[in-house]
């Protein structure tokens, strides 16, 4: 006889401990995808990038206006194309022909 059998029984649980096992089982998996998703989805994973305290994207508060400043009189198309080239997305020469494209 197995050591869980008890005379017809599961240990005193009967079913509701087979349930509960199992819950906690699919519990813990979803959890484990759930942390696995949101690791993946962090703003820069993945590209080579820097977090907020190293180099690649530290900024200091006087650098910040500037660039907010900067970009206030640019339309949005255009301030992400610039952001996309600055990352090294797209090369030279298709931002030079996105920005023509762009600009009236």
């Amino acid at each position: 006889m197995m050591w869980w059998w008890d005379g017809g029984h599961w240990a005193g649980w009967g079913w509701i401990g087979i349930i509960v096992m199992v819950l906690f089982w699919v519990a813990v998996i979803v959890g484990i995808v759930y942390l696995v998703r949101a690791l993946a989805r962090r703003p820069g994973a993945g590209e080579g990038q820097q977090g907020p305290s190293g180099a690649a994207g530290a900024q200091t508060p006087g650098q910040a206006s500037q660039a907010g400043q900067a970009s206030q009189g640019k339309s949005e198309p255009l301030r992400i194309l610039e952001e996309r080239y600055a990352r090294g997305e797209i090369d030279r020469e298709e931002f030079l022909q996105r920005k023509a494209d762009l600009t009236p």
